[in-house]
């Protein structure tokens, strides 16, 4: 008689990668240790969640929305939303001509932010969605007509102006446009930006001065995409450069400087230092060379590109893979002195993917240091964020937070650190009602 067999599902669809089936409200939830009083607000972090349980790829997933409000010292709610996008509502996969061809089909799986008194989910092929604090979906934005291009899930905003710096890539020319929000939202500045065919740049970044485009080499092939089969991966021969302009410049005013093939997923940070743009990235050595499982791991790096004189200087600053670098957010375009990510255990401890993530890391890059909390070996950390104690504190006055899943219980928390000193035990932990699946990445929206 045969065996029946049961094949296996992908990762992306099992252990804290699957989706959770359905939206939740919980209010008045339990706390470990106390909520500091000066957190009102809302932590939001985005996660692909297919409704119907089902994909093709982890970044492909419906966005869902997960949510914990702060204030008064309590958690006074979690809540978890899909995002009603049209993709949503017509139940189309993301190779489907219908969603690459219409900017409203988005996943809206990615991000998160605040700007100009909304808050945007982002996706980086597709319009932005509003939702609400509650993570009720508002409605598509495409600032009265004005945005003919994708919205980056990673725009930069400058604390001093609130002016948001995005830009849009797609499959077919124009493959790059650089955009600008003012600080009401209205969009008030688009320059198409020339490179040499559909490059994925999936982030980049801005100094006082500048904005900085990464046009590396993982492109896009159209043909696979028109067959349905996943049109993403690597290209050495299309080259690596990175584009340096002007904030608010033209295409005639960026400057290319050439740097070896590599891939950027996440910088740190970006400043101008005398006649440097310095640059702290995660570099990958390559991605996604024969699929979209072959990758290298990511690790701190320093680029600076010196204005007057043309030279390029690149250096691996630490030995240890990491993840969702951030920094807080009032130094974006700034000089930084400390970063956030995640990472793998120092002992050595090592597992595959995000399940490695059992660290939450704290870079110094003046001393060249760093800090970390271990959440433990059976702990599976996401992308945590760094939330400053009030408007005029220090860089590291304030609290780090971001959700922490356990394997051996399969729950999930959020975890507020200490800013100061992450490795203290946590400020607070608050027990969520449900897991909450790995997912990319999230704001502190405060009030």
């Amino acid at each position: 008689m045969a065996t029946a067999t049961t094949t296996p599902e992908p990762w992306f669809l099992s252990g804290n990668y699957a989706p959770v089936p359905d939206e939740l409200t919980e209010t008045d939830l339990e706390v470990t240790g106390e909520v500091p009083p000066e957190l009102s607000g809302v932590y939001i972090r985005n996660t692909p969640n297919p409704k119907d349980g089902k994909g093709d790829h982890w970044f492909f997933g419906d966005g869902m929305v997960h949510g914990v409000r702060l204030e008064g010292g309590k958690a006074a709610w979690y809540r978890n939303r899909w995002v009603q996008t049209t993709k949503l509502e017509r139940g189309l996969g993301a190779m489907d001509p219908e969603a690459m061809m219409d900017r409203t089909a988005s996943a809206a799986n990615t991000h998160v932010i605040g700007h100009a008194g909304k808050i945007l989910t982002l996706e980086e092929g597709s319009f932005p969605y509003e939702i609400s604090g509650e993570l009720e979906t508002k409605g598509c934005l495409d600032y009265g007509g004005k945005l003919q291009t994708a919205f980056t899930a990673h725009p930069k905003l400058c604390h001093e102006t609130q002016e948001l710096h995005f830009f849009g890539y797609g499959q077919l020319p124009p493959y790059l446009t650089y955009h600008v929000l003012d600080a009401s939202g209205d969009l008030v500045h688009s320059a198409e930006i020339t490179v040499p065919g559909p490059t994925m740049m999936h982030d980049f970044m801005i100094t006082r001065d500048h904005a900085i485009f990464m046009d590396l080499p993982v492109t896009f092939d159209l043909e696979k995409a028109m067959k349905g089969d996943i049109p993403i991966g690597w290209d050495e021969s299309y080259g690596a450069r990175i584009g340096i302009m002007p904030r608010f410049g033209t295409n005639d005013d960026i400057r290319w400087f050439e740097v070896d093939p590599c891939y950027v997923f996440h910088p740190l940070n970006a400043y101008f230092d005398g006649s440097k743009v310095v640059c702290d990235v995660g570099h990958h050595e390559y991605m996604w060379r024969d699929s979209m499982d072959d990758f290298a791991p990511s690790y701190m790096h320093r680029w600076e590109f010196d204005l007057e004189s043309g030279a390029v200087g690149s250096n691996r600053l630490d030995d240890v893979s990491h993840g969702f670098p951030r920094v807080d957010e009032r130094v974006i375009g700034l000089k930084h002195r400390y970063g956030w990510a995640v990472g793998s255990r120092p002992d050595g401890s090592e597992r595959e993917g995000m399940d490695a993530a059992s660290v939450v890391m704290r870079y110094d890059m003046q001393t060249g240091g760093s800090t970390y909390h271990d959440f433990g070996p059976t702990a599976q950390a996401g992308e945590f964020v760094f939330v400053p104690r009030s408007d005029a504190a220090a860089e590291d006055d304030g609290y780090a937070m971001g959700y922490v899943y356990e394997q051996s219980t399969d729950s999930s928390t959020l975890v507020i650190l200490d800013g100061a000193n992450p490795s203290d035990t946590p400020v607070a932990t608050v027990k969520m009602p449900r897991r909450v699946p790995h997912g990319f990445h999230g704001s502190w929206i405060g009030d």
